[in-house]
């Protein structure tokens, strides 16, 4: 199989470290977004709305959006459950995740990393917080209660919302008021097989 992404998208990162986890085998191929190449005739024809992670199974079928890459790689392995309900809690994170975490988050992160903090996006970096710090409290509050955000296993549901939760700071977030967040990031770390996101 062939993962079209950047490494240092935590979107990516994902799929990258599910792989790692699970020593799933695969070829990456390295995307740069702000070079247009998701934009390109032949990457569209792969993914039509232009965006990395993208999955490629050796029969030629895709699967884009990083969620649902890590759950077709994760299925029937202890990180995404068999339960229904189990199942449900997991992608229950997962839609938090890209609805209330992921556009203060990692927006926040890209306005600064990427694109070094324009003047021009300042006062969109700065409206980024509040949400992110709402969505930090809303994960510290279930880690206080559990050693993961699903229950007390790893699943994909800590995959998620790891990625970018790690890197926060690069997007001006705090983490020190979040003790439970910051031990359920070096329990993840802690994990046979983890790789780290590329400087």
């Amino acid at each position: 199989m062939k993962i079209y992404g950047d490494h240092q998208s935590g979107n990516c990162y994902k799929i990258a470290l599910v792989c790692a986890l699970l020593e799933i085998e695969h070829e990456w191929i390295p995307v740069d977004i702000l070079a247009g190449q998701t934009r390109t005739a032949e990457f569209l024809q792969r993914n039509p709305n232009g965006k990395i992670p993208l999955l490629e199974l050796d029969d030629g079928r895709t699967l884009s959006e990083s969620n649902a890459i890590i759950n077709y790689l994760a299925a029937g392995t202890s990180l995404l459950p068999a339960d229904r309900f189990d199942q449900a809690k997991v992608q229950q994170w997962q839609f938090f995740e890209q609805y209330s975490h992921e556009p203060y988050i990692a927006v926040a992160r890209f306005i600064a990393k990427y694109l070094g903090l324009p003047e021009a996006r300042r006062a969109e970096y700065e409206a980024k917080q509040d949400g992110g710090y709402k969505a930090l409290a809303v994960m510290e509050r279930q880690l206080q209660q559990s050693s993961f955000l699903a229950g007390n296993m790893l699943t994909t549901a800590d995959v998620s919302l790891y990625a970018y939760t790690h890197v926060a700071d690069e997007g001006g977030f705090e983490l020190n008021d979040y003790p439970a967040v910051q031990t359920w990031i070096a329990r993840i770390k802690q994990q046979p097989g983890y790789v780290s996101m590329p400087g």
